[in-house]
């Protein structure tokens, strides 16, 4: 692995023909999720069955927490508080009406990583899937939404529907690209119900989306990560 300076970002890069993101072969870039370190997901390059040569690249968040442990990182800034609140008065947040206050700046942020990003390394947007977990998942389909890249297929673990007003116009430019969505039922970090919303959204819209519901909380179980293998593999046509 490498970790070098990509787009405005500092990016690992793994896989390849050198095990650090070498060669030409096709990409899977994964953003992490809110409050994890930078190379959260780094380890599900060696356990998701991908071609070989398969590169893997994994942005890091810009924004740093202070929350006592390790280097936990944002891609903006979560409100704790009212997540508290709600819990405890038992309301499940309908996410889909919101918009994240630093959503803006996070997208502006990605959407110059992937303008450079093929500047700086042999890139091929239709041999790429992209996605995330959790916070990570939700920036990505912003930024997928919010561009005409020609991406092999989009990755959601653990996401949500957000700002379904400016989501919902955006998805039908996108109809028939590929999606692997995933969410466990008893999420109590984002609901359920906002990952259906989602996968409702981006069905109707006709995006195709190949949909896995399990049994747990906010995470990515093995199951998933089997199923998540021969979806890239099919993406790569391979």
């Amino acid at each position: 692995m490498q970790v070098i300076q990509l787009g405005g970002l500092k990016v690992r890069l793994t896989g390849g023909s050198d095990g650090q993101g070498g060669g030409d072969g096709p990409v899977v870039m994964l953003l992490h999720g809110f409050g994890a370190p930078g190379d959260d997901l780094v380890p599900l390059a060696d356990v998701i069955g991908v071609p070989v040569g398969t590169r893997w690249l994994f942005p890091e968040a810009p924004l740093s927490l202070n929350m006592g442990f390790g280097d936990s990182r944002a891609w903006w800034i979560i409100d704790f508080a009212r997540i508290q609140a709600d819990r405890e008065a038992g309301r499940v947040r309908d996410l889909s009406v919101e918009i994240p206050q630093g959503l803006a700046l996070a997208r502006d942020r990605m959407l110059t990583f992937l303008k450079e990003l093929p500047r700086q390394l042999p890139v091929d947007y239709k041999k790429t899937v992209i996605g995330g977990f959790s916070q990570g998942a939700m920036l990505t389909c912003d930024a997928v939404l919010q561009t005409d890249y020609p991406f092999a297929g989009v990755v959601q673990l653990s996401g949500n529907l957000l700002a379904q007003a400016v989501w919902g116009p955006l998805m039908l430019k996108r109809k028939g690209l590929s999606v692997f969505q995933s969410h466990g039922t008893q999420d109590d970090i984002l609901p359920h119900i906002g990952a259906e919303r989602l996968r409702d959204a981006l069905t109707k819209s006709g995006l195709a989306v190949e949909w896995h519901s399990f049994r747990g909380g906010h995470e990515i179980p093995g199951a998933v990560l089997r199923r998540l293998g021969p979806f890239i593999t099919k993406r790569f046509g391979a």
